[in-house]
């Protein structure tokens, strides 16, 4: 594979922030703020003014935050 296929191959594979909200079941909007505030170490990619998001960082991203039980012990 070329490094023009590689790249197409790439590009054909981010999710743009509409999709990435729907699989997390959040707003646009708040992807955006944690993408200004940092809260979240969600990954993104950023051509010029387009923000895109690679599915495998989505996956991470929900993998990372996956529990069995909660933390918070009641007294």
């Amino acid at each position: 594979m070329n490094a023009s296929n590689q790249a197409n191959s790439t590009h054909n594979k981010l999710i743009v922030p509409r999709v990435a909200s729907e699989i997390l079941g959040v707003t646009i909007e708040t992807l955006a703020v944690w993408r200004s505030t940092g809260r979240y170490d969600l990954s993104y990619v950023k051509v010029g003014r387009k923000v895109m998001y690679r599915p495998e960082d989505i996956h991470s991203f929900i993998e990372q935050r996956t529990r069995t039980h909660t933390d918070w012990v009641a007294r």
